[in-house]
């Protein structure tokens, strides 16, 4: 008897999904990924607040936290931590989802995630064009930046608390990792 495949999900499917249920479409596979801990929603918030407060008084763009899709194929539908799109892009987004790709995306990771954000979802926002991207690690307490260097990221920090968070995307930004990792 011949084994076949598995079939593998698509956005059709994913779109099946009653609203706010807790997947993400990851190489045509649906993910589930439990709630976050009250540790990474706190996070999650000081960094909105604090990168929110610049964007917002500079007037760069949105930055918007999860859970939001972002659609980046017909496999391949995340829900980041935090986007940021440019302020001139904002035009082109949808009110329902993105309908284009984030300039930056922020992962927080979680026991249950960190395997796709540090290898799948990492390698596909880069092959479609995700400009910034940081991973935090909250048991670490540091936040890696990396920058689209042609069909890969490129490390461009790595803040450790304490120290000082800043990003080439923000000129101008700065903010001490201790208080966003502040609990």
């Amino acid at each position: 008897m011949p084994l076949t495949e598995p079939k593998l999900a698509t956005i059709e499917d994913y779109e099946l999904l009653p609203e706010g249920a807790p997947y993400q479409l990851i190489n045509g596979e649906l993910i589930m990924s439990p709630s976050p801990t009250y540790f990474h929603q706190t996070i999650t918030t000081n960094i909105l607040l604090t990168l929110g407060n610049f964007v917002k008084s500079n007037d760069l763009g949105r930055i918007v936290s999860a859970p939001l899709d972002v659609r980046l194929s017909d496999r391949d539908v995340f829900q980041p931590d935090l986007v940021f799109v440019r302020k001139e892009r904002l035009p082109m987004t949808g009110r329902d989802k993105i309908n284009i790709i984030p300039d930056l995306v922020i992962e927080i990771l979680s026991p249950s995630n960190a395997y796709y954000d540090l290898t799948h979802k990492k390698n596909i926002y880069c092959q479609y064009g995700v400009e910034e991207y940081w991973i935090v690690d909250p048991e670490e307490q540091t936040i890696e930046i990396m920058r689209k260097d042609g069909e890969f990221y490129r490390t461009v920090s790595l803040t450790r608390s304490p120290g000082i968070l800043q990003s080439p995307m923000f000129p101008g930004f700065s903010a001490k990792t201790e208080e966003v990792f502040a609990f």
